[in-house]
Protein backbone atom coordinates (compact mmCIF):
# COMPACT_ATOMS: atom_id res chain seq x y z
CA UNK A 1 0.00 0.00 0.00
CA UNK A 2 1.48 3.34 -1.06
CA UNK A 3 1.90 6.18 1.41
CA UNK A 4 0.43 9.54 0.44
CA UNK A 5 1.29 12.66 2.45
CA UNK A 6 -1.40 15.34 2.31
CA UNK A 7 0.19 18.74 3.08
CA UNK A 8 -2.12 21.59 4.07
CA UNK A 9 -2.43 24.81 6.09
CA UNK A 10 0.53 27.11 5.60
CA UNK A 11 1.43 30.79 5.93
CA UNK A 12 -1.34 31.99 3.67
CA UNK A 13 -4.51 34.06 3.84
CA UNK A 14 -6.23 30.89 2.59
CA UNK A 15 -5.04 28.78 5.52
CA UNK A 16 -8.53 27.83 6.72
CA UNK A 17 -9.81 27.02 3.23
CA UNK A 18 -6.81 24.72 2.82
CA UNK A 19 -7.77 22.78 5.96
CA UNK A 20 -11.26 22.07 4.61
CA UNK A 21 -9.94 21.05 1.20
CA UNK A 22 -7.44 18.66 2.78
CA UNK A 23 -9.75 17.03 5.31
CA UNK A 24 -12.98 16.78 3.32
CA UNK A 25 -11.89 16.61 -0.31
CA UNK A 26 -8.54 14.82 -0.17
CA UNK A 27 -7.88 12.80 3.00
CA UNK A 28 -11.38 11.36 3.40
CA UNK A 29 -11.77 10.05 -0.19
CA UNK A 30 -8.17 8.80 -0.26
CA UNK A 31 -8.86 6.70 2.83
CA UNK A 32 -12.21 5.55 1.47
CA UNK A 33 -10.41 4.21 -1.60
CA UNK A 34 -8.54 1.76 0.68
CA UNK A 35 -5.58 2.02 -1.70
CA UNK A 36 -3.34 4.31 0.33
CA UNK A 37 -1.85 4.91 3.74
CA UNK A 38 -2.62 8.61 4.27
CA UNK A 39 -0.39 10.83 6.40
CA UNK A 40 -1.70 14.28 7.43
CA UNK A 41 0.99 16.97 7.41
CA UNK A 42 -0.18 20.33 8.76
CA UNK A 43 1.79 23.56 8.36
CA UNK A 44 0.82 26.09 11.03
CA UNK A 45 0.37 29.79 10.37
CA UNK A 46 3.89 30.41 11.71
CA UNK A 47 5.35 27.90 9.24
CA UNK A 48 5.93 25.01 11.69
CA UNK A 49 5.28 21.48 10.33
CA UNK A 50 3.34 18.77 12.22
CA UNK A 51 2.50 15.18 11.32
CA UNK A 52 -0.13 13.20 13.21
CA UNK A 53 -3.35 11.23 12.61
CA UNK A 54 -5.12 13.62 14.99
CA UNK A 55 -4.73 16.30 12.33
CA UNK A 56 -7.30 14.51 10.14
CA UNK A 57 -10.15 15.64 12.43
CA UNK A 58 -11.79 19.05 11.93
CA UNK A 59 -12.68 19.47 15.61
CA UNK A 60 -9.27 20.65 16.92
CA UNK A 61 -9.19 23.42 14.31
CA UNK A 62 -12.75 24.52 15.10
CA UNK A 63 -12.35 24.49 18.88
CA UNK A 64 -8.90 26.02 19.08
CA UNK A 65 -7.44 22.83 20.57
CA UNK A 66 -4.96 22.84 17.72
CA UNK A 67 -2.96 25.45 19.65
CA UNK A 68 -2.56 23.07 22.61
CA UNK A 69 -1.64 20.25 20.25
CA UNK A 70 1.10 22.32 18.60
CA UNK A 71 2.43 23.37 22.00
CA UNK A 72 2.94 19.70 22.98
CA UNK A 73 3.63 17.94 19.69
CA UNK A 74 7.10 17.57 18.16
CA UNK A 75 7.73 19.39 14.93
CA UNK A 76 8.37 17.45 11.76
CA UNK A 77 11.63 17.42 9.84
CA UNK A 78 12.03 16.48 6.19
CA UNK A 79 14.71 14.09 5.03
CA UNK A 80 15.69 14.28 1.35
CA UNK A 81 17.42 10.99 0.67
CA UNK A 82 16.33 9.39 -2.61
CA UNK A 83 12.86 10.73 -2.02
CA UNK A 84 11.00 12.32 0.87
CA UNK A 85 10.87 11.00 4.44
CA UNK A 86 8.98 12.54 7.35
CA UNK A 87 10.88 12.51 10.64
CA UNK A 88 9.69 13.37 14.16
CA UNK A 89 10.65 12.55 17.72
CA UNK A 90 8.61 9.81 19.38
CA UNK A 91 7.38 9.78 22.98
CA UNK A 92 10.33 7.57 23.86
CA UNK A 93 13.51 9.49 24.65
CA UNK A 94 16.11 9.40 21.93
CA UNK A 95 13.90 7.62 19.40
CA UNK A 96 12.54 9.00 16.16
CA UNK A 97 9.70 8.04 13.86
CA UNK A 98 10.31 7.84 10.12
CA UNK A 99 7.80 7.60 7.28
CA UNK A 100 8.88 7.24 3.67
CA UNK A 101 6.47 9.06 1.34
CA UNK A 102 5.55 7.66 -2.07
CA UNK A 103 3.37 10.53 -3.31
CA UNK A 104 2.59 14.01 -1.96
CA UNK A 105 -0.87 15.52 -2.36
CA UNK A 106 -0.52 19.29 -1.83
CA UNK A 107 -3.72 20.88 -0.51
CA UNK A 108 -2.21 24.29 0.24
CA UNK A 109 -4.03 27.22 -1.31
CA UNK A 110 -2.31 30.51 -2.00
CA UNK A 111 1.07 31.78 -0.85
CA UNK A 112 3.93 29.35 -0.11
CA UNK A 113 1.95 26.43 -1.52
CA UNK A 114 -0.24 26.76 -4.57
CA UNK A 115 2.10 29.42 -5.98
CA UNK A 116 4.79 26.81 -6.69
CA UNK A 117 6.98 27.21 -3.61
CA UNK A 118 5.99 23.86 -2.09
CA UNK A 119 6.24 22.20 -5.50
CA UNK A 120 9.82 23.42 -5.85
CA UNK A 121 10.66 21.76 -2.55
CA UNK A 122 9.06 18.51 -3.72
CA UNK A 123 11.00 18.69 -6.99
CA UNK A 124 14.22 18.89 -4.98
CA UNK A 125 13.10 15.83 -3.02
CA UNK A 126 12.34 14.05 -6.32
CA UNK A 127 9.01 12.76 -5.06
CA UNK A 128 5.81 12.52 -7.16
CA UNK A 129 3.24 15.18 -6.27
CA UNK A 130 -0.31 15.93 -7.35
CA UNK A 131 -1.25 18.95 -9.44
CA UNK A 132 0.58 21.53 -11.53
CA UNK A 133 4.36 21.55 -11.34
CA UNK A 134 6.27 24.46 -9.84
CA UNK A 135 6.63 26.32 -13.15
CA UNK A 136 2.95 26.22 -14.09
CA UNK A 137 1.91 26.93 -10.50
CA UNK A 138 4.08 30.04 -10.30
CA UNK A 139 2.71 31.42 -13.59
CA UNK A 140 -0.90 30.47 -12.90
CA UNK A 141 -0.94 32.06 -9.44
CA UNK A 142 0.38 35.33 -10.85
CA UNK A 143 -2.68 36.85 -12.56
CA UNK A 144 -0.44 39.21 -14.52
CA UNK A 145 1.95 36.53 -15.81
CA UNK A 146 -0.92 34.18 -16.63
CA UNK A 147 -2.60 36.83 -18.81
CA UNK A 148 0.71 37.73 -20.47
CA UNK A 149 1.53 34.11 -21.34
CA UNK A 150 -1.99 33.34 -22.52
CA UNK A 151 -2.11 36.59 -24.52
CA UNK A 152 1.16 35.75 -26.26
CA UNK A 153 -0.57 32.63 -27.57
CA UNK A 154 -3.55 34.54 -28.86
CA UNK A 155 -5.94 34.04 -25.94
CA UNK A 156 -7.74 37.32 -25.30
CA UNK A 157 -8.43 38.89 -21.90
CA UNK A 158 -10.62 41.87 -21.06
CA UNK A 159 -8.63 45.18 -20.85
CA UNK A 160 -6.33 45.37 -17.82
CA UNK A 161 -3.28 47.10 -16.35
CA UNK A 162 -0.87 46.16 -13.58
CA UNK A 163 1.75 47.74 -11.32
CA UNK A 164 3.73 47.04 -8.17
CA UNK A 165 2.34 48.11 -4.81
CA UNK A 166 5.47 50.18 -4.15
CA UNK A 167 4.72 52.18 -7.30
CA UNK A 168 1.27 52.96 -5.96
CA UNK A 169 2.75 53.93 -2.60
CA UNK A 170 5.42 56.24 -4.06
CA UNK A 171 3.64 57.76 -7.08
CA UNK A 172 -0.10 57.13 -6.84
CA UNK A 173 -0.91 59.69 -9.53
CA UNK A 174 1.21 57.79 -12.06
CA UNK A 175 -0.72 54.64 -11.27
CA UNK A 176 -4.05 56.42 -11.60
CA UNK A 177 -3.00 57.63 -15.07
CA UNK A 178 -2.44 53.99 -16.08
CA UNK A 179 -5.96 53.15 -14.99
CA UNK A 180 -7.81 56.16 -16.42
CA UNK A 181 -8.48 54.62 -19.85
CA UNK A 182 -10.29 51.60 -18.36
CA UNK A 183 -14.08 51.77 -18.23
CA UNK A 184 -16.03 51.24 -15.02
CA UNK A 185 -16.86 49.01 -13.28
CA UNK A 186 -13.31 47.95 -12.46
CA UNK A 187 -12.02 44.98 -10.49
CA UNK A 188 -8.94 45.63 -8.35
CA UNK A 189 -7.07 42.49 -7.33
CA UNK A 190 -3.90 41.40 -5.55
CA UNK A 191 -2.01 39.55 -8.30
CA UNK A 192 -1.12 36.46 -6.27
CA UNK A 193 -3.96 35.73 -3.83
CA UNK A 194 -6.79 33.26 -4.32
CA UNK A 195 -10.25 32.74 -2.81
CA UNK A 196 -11.06 36.30 -3.95
CA UNK A 197 -9.26 37.74 -0.92
CA UNK A 198 -8.48 41.45 -1.24
CA UNK A 199 -10.58 41.93 -4.39
CA UNK A 200 -12.79 44.99 -4.81
CA UNK A 201 -15.43 45.93 -7.36
CA UNK A 202 -15.15 49.64 -8.12
CA UNK A 203 -18.13 51.49 -9.57
CA UNK A 204 -16.76 55.04 -9.62
CA UNK A 205 -13.54 57.03 -9.31
CA UNK A 206 -14.19 57.90 -5.65
CA UNK A 207 -13.96 54.24 -4.67
CA UNK A 208 -10.71 53.51 -6.50
CA UNK A 209 -8.09 54.65 -3.98
CA UNK A 210 -9.55 52.57 -1.17
CA UNK A 211 -9.67 49.49 -3.41
CA UNK A 212 -6.02 49.97 -4.38
CA UNK A 213 -5.03 50.32 -0.73
CA UNK A 214 -6.84 47.08 0.14
CA UNK A 215 -5.10 45.17 -2.67
CA UNK A 216 -1.71 46.64 -1.69
CA UNK A 217 -2.28 45.38 1.86
CA UNK A 218 -2.29 41.79 0.59
CA UNK A 219 0.23 41.75 -2.24
CA UNK A 220 3.21 43.53 -3.78
CA UNK A 221 1.65 43.36 -7.23
CA UNK A 222 -1.78 44.69 -8.25
CA UNK A 223 -3.91 44.12 -11.34
CA UNK A 224 -6.88 46.28 -12.36
CA UNK A 225 -9.34 44.82 -14.86
CA UNK A 226 -12.12 46.42 -16.84
CA UNK A 227 -15.49 44.78 -16.31
CA UNK A 228 -17.06 42.82 -19.17
CA UNK A 229 -20.36 44.10 -20.54
CA UNK A 230 -23.39 41.75 -20.51
CA UNK A 231 -21.33 39.53 -18.24
CA UNK A 232 -21.66 35.79 -17.87
CA UNK A 233 -19.04 34.22 -15.60
CA UNK A 234 -17.98 30.66 -16.33
CA UNK A 235 -15.48 28.27 -14.81
CA UNK A 236 -14.06 25.04 -16.17
CA UNK A 237 -12.24 22.39 -14.10
CA UNK A 238 -9.70 20.41 -16.15
CA UNK A 239 -7.71 17.28 -15.30
CA UNK A 240 -4.84 15.51 -17.04
CA UNK A 241 -1.24 15.72 -18.18
CA UNK A 242 -0.60 15.43 -21.92
CA UNK A 243 -4.26 14.76 -22.78
CA UNK A 244 -6.33 16.92 -20.41
CA UNK A 245 -10.08 16.42 -20.12
CA UNK A 246 -12.60 19.06 -19.00
CA UNK A 247 -15.35 18.57 -16.46
CA UNK A 248 -18.55 20.62 -16.96
CA UNK A 249 -18.66 24.30 -17.78
CA UNK A 250 -20.12 25.90 -14.66
CA UNK A 251 -21.85 29.27 -14.33
CA UNK A 252 -21.75 31.07 -10.97
CA UNK A 253 -25.14 32.61 -10.25
CA UNK A 254 -24.31 35.94 -8.67
CA UNK A 255 -25.58 39.46 -9.27
CA UNK A 256 -23.05 42.02 -10.56
CA UNK A 257 -23.05 43.81 -7.21
CA UNK A 258 -22.44 40.50 -5.41
CA UNK A 259 -19.28 39.59 -7.28
CA UNK A 260 -17.43 36.38 -6.50
CA UNK A 261 -15.78 37.49 -3.24
CA UNK A 262 -14.68 35.34 -0.29
CA UNK A 263 -18.06 35.47 1.46
CA UNK A 264 -19.92 34.50 -1.68
CA UNK A 265 -17.60 31.55 -2.22
CA UNK A 266 -17.35 30.13 1.27
CA UNK A 267 -19.67 31.63 3.87
CA UNK A 268 -23.14 30.17 4.52
CA UNK A 269 -23.93 29.09 1.01
CA UNK A 270 -23.15 32.38 -0.65
CA UNK A 271 -24.34 35.92 -0.11
CA UNK A 272 -27.45 36.07 2.06
CA UNK A 273 -27.30 32.31 2.43
CA UNK A 274 -29.38 31.65 -0.68
CA UNK A 275 -29.13 28.68 -2.96
CA UNK A 276 -29.21 24.91 -2.86
CA UNK A 277 -26.05 22.92 -2.23
CA UNK A 278 -27.04 20.65 -5.12
CA UNK A 279 -26.47 23.47 -7.58
CA UNK A 280 -22.73 23.76 -7.07
CA UNK A 281 -19.93 23.96 -4.55
CA UNK A 282 -21.81 26.24 -2.19
CA UNK A 283 -25.19 26.35 -3.91
CA UNK A 284 -24.76 29.31 -6.24
CA UNK A 285 -23.87 27.71 -9.58
CA UNK A 286 -25.66 26.54 -12.69
CA UNK A 287 -24.16 23.17 -13.51
CA UNK A 288 -23.80 22.57 -16.35
CA UNK A 289 -24.03 26.14 -17.58
CA UNK A 290 -27.20 26.68 -19.63
CA UNK A 291 -25.58 28.44 -22.58
CA UNK A 292 -25.82 27.96 -26.35
CA UNK A 293 -24.00 24.81 -27.46
CA UNK A 294 -21.51 26.61 -29.69
CA UNK A 295 -20.69 29.13 -26.95
CA UNK A 296 -20.05 26.29 -24.50
CA UNK A 297 -17.72 24.61 -27.00
CA UNK A 298 -15.85 27.86 -27.56
CA UNK A 299 -15.44 28.45 -23.81
CA UNK A 300 -14.30 24.87 -23.28
CA UNK A 301 -11.71 25.12 -26.05
CA UNK A 302 -10.31 28.38 -24.67
CA UNK A 303 -10.07 26.76 -21.24
CA UNK A 304 -8.14 23.81 -22.67
CA UNK A 305 -5.88 26.17 -24.66
CA UNK A 306 -4.99 28.10 -21.50
CA UNK A 307 -4.38 24.86 -19.55
CA UNK A 308 -1.93 23.67 -22.21
CA UNK A 309 -0.11 26.94 -22.88
CA UNK A 310 0.51 27.55 -19.17
CA UNK A 311 1.87 24.02 -18.84
CA UNK A 312 -0.74 22.87 -16.33
CA UNK A 313 -0.90 19.22 -15.31
CA UNK A 314 -2.82 17.13 -12.80
CA UNK A 315 -5.68 19.52 -12.14
CA UNK A 316 -6.59 23.19 -12.47
CA UNK A 317 -9.63 25.42 -12.95
CA UNK A 318 -9.87 28.04 -15.68
CA UNK A 319 -12.11 31.06 -15.05
CA UNK A 320 -13.67 32.78 -18.06
CA UNK A 321 -15.73 35.92 -18.71
CA UNK A 322 -18.32 35.97 -21.50
CA UNK A 323 -20.09 38.89 -23.19
CA UNK A 324 -23.54 37.38 -23.75
CA UNK A 325 -24.39 39.79 -26.60
CA UNK A 326 -21.21 39.53 -28.67
CA UNK A 327 -20.41 35.94 -27.70
CA UNK A 328 -16.80 36.89 -26.96
CA UNK A 329 -15.05 34.70 -24.38
CA UNK A 330 -12.26 36.25 -22.31
CA UNK A 331 -9.68 34.44 -20.19
CA UNK A 332 -9.81 35.70 -16.61
CA UNK A 333 -7.52 33.63 -14.39
CA UNK A 334 -6.32 30.14 -13.44
CA UNK A 335 -6.65 28.35 -10.13
CA UNK A 336 -3.97 25.59 -10.02
CA UNK A 337 -5.54 24.12 -6.87
CA UNK A 338 -9.33 24.51 -7.05
CA UNK A 339 -11.00 24.78 -3.65
CA UNK A 340 -12.36 21.38 -2.69
CA UNK A 341 -10.86 20.17 -6.01
CA UNK A 342 -14.22 21.26 -7.47
CA UNK A 343 -15.32 17.72 -6.65
CA UNK A 344 -19.01 18.69 -6.99
CA UNK A 345 -18.42 19.43 -10.68
CA UNK A 346 -16.46 16.24 -11.34
CA UNK A 347 -19.24 14.23 -9.65
CA UNK A 348 -21.77 15.67 -12.08
CA UNK A 349 -19.34 14.82 -14.88
CA UNK A 350 -19.38 11.19 -13.69
CA UNK A 351 -16.22 11.03 -11.57
CA UNK A 352 -16.71 10.33 -7.86
CA UNK A 353 -14.64 11.93 -5.11
CA UNK A 354 -12.75 8.68 -4.57
CA UNK A 355 -12.06 8.21 -8.29
CA UNK A 356 -10.99 11.85 -8.58
CA UNK A 357 -8.26 11.71 -5.94
CA UNK A 358 -7.13 8.28 -7.16
CA UNK A 359 -6.81 9.58 -10.73
CA UNK A 360 -4.86 12.59 -9.50
CA UNK A 361 -2.39 10.37 -7.64
CA UNK A 362 -1.95 8.26 -10.79
CA UNK A 363 -1.35 11.39 -12.88
CA UNK A 364 1.29 12.53 -10.39
CA UNK A 365 3.12 9.23 -10.69
CA UNK A 366 2.82 9.28 -14.48
CA UNK A 367 4.41 12.73 -14.69
CA UNK A 368 7.17 11.77 -12.24
CA UNK A 369 8.01 8.62 -14.20
CA UNK A 370 8.27 10.63 -17.41
CA UNK A 371 10.69 13.07 -15.73
CA UNK A 372 12.95 10.23 -14.58
CA UNK A 373 13.72 9.51 -18.24
CA UNK A 374 15.20 12.98 -18.73
CA UNK A 375 18.95 13.53 -18.45
CA UNK A 376 19.68 15.96 -15.60
CA UNK A 377 23.47 15.62 -15.37
CA UNK A 378 26.30 16.12 -17.83
CA UNK A 379 29.86 14.81 -17.65
CA UNK A 380 32.64 17.25 -18.56
CA UNK A 381 36.34 17.82 -18.00
CA UNK A 382 35.66 21.37 -16.90
CA UNK A 383 36.99 21.02 -13.32
CA UNK A 384 40.27 19.47 -14.42
CA UNK A 385 41.45 22.72 -15.95
CA UNK A 386 41.72 24.40 -12.57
Amino acid sequence: MKTVAVIFGGRSTEHDVSIITALASVIKPLELSKQYKVEAVYIAKDGSWYWDDKLKDIKPYQSGEIEDFMHRAPKVHLLFDKGLTLVKSSQFAGRKMYRKIDVVFPAMHGTHGEDGELMGLLEMANVPYVGCDFRASAVAMDKVLAKQVAGASGVESNPWVWFYSRQFSKTPQTVLKQIKDLKYPLFVKPAHTGSSIGISRVEKVGELMNALEVAAHYDDKIIVEQGVQNLIEATLPIMGNDDPIPALLERPLTKPEDFFDFDTKYMQGGKKGKGSAKAGAQGYSELPAQLPKELCKKAEQIGLDVYRVLGCSGIARIDLLIDSKTGKVFFNEVNPLPGGLYAHNWRRAGISNVDLVSKLVSLAEERWQAKQKLTTSFSTNYLKQF
